[in-house]
């Protein structure tokens, strides 16, 4: 089973669900602005994606800018960062098995599900 851990909002996610409907394979959705990752589900995608938590926040939104650019932050600061505001989450996030991609650019999901 395929995991996109998708926001409506985002035409990158919008477009990585898009590559999966076409995909004709089985996924699942979850809006992880409704359905937040607890720190044990996030620390695994930070691990699958082969990253390190500073990779997967999105350093250009205003949370981030106003509340923690600049500071020196541990790696489990950063994880609950996103876990209190997961807007900072990096989408798409798409996971199958035991490999895991961020769709920026969305085609990086086709090389993860062929």
């Amino acid at each position: 089973m395929i995991t996109i851990y998708h926001n409506n909002r985002c035409s990158k996610s919008r477009c990585g669900l898009e590559i999966l409907k076409n995909s004709g394979q089985e996924y699942k959705i979850i809006n992880y602005l409704e359905t937040v990752p607890n720190k044990a589900e996030l620390t695994k995608i930070i691990n699958l994606l082969k990253i390190n938590p500073i990779d997967l926040v999105r350093k250009n939104e205003a949370i981030w800018k106003e509340n923690y650019k600049g500071k020196a932050l541990t790696d489990a600061q950063i994880i609950d960062a996103m876990i209190t505001y997961p807007k900072l989450i990096e989408r798409p996030i798409v996971i199958k098995g035991d490999k895991a991609v961020i769709g920026r650019p969305p085609e990086l999901i086709l090389e993860l599900i062929t």
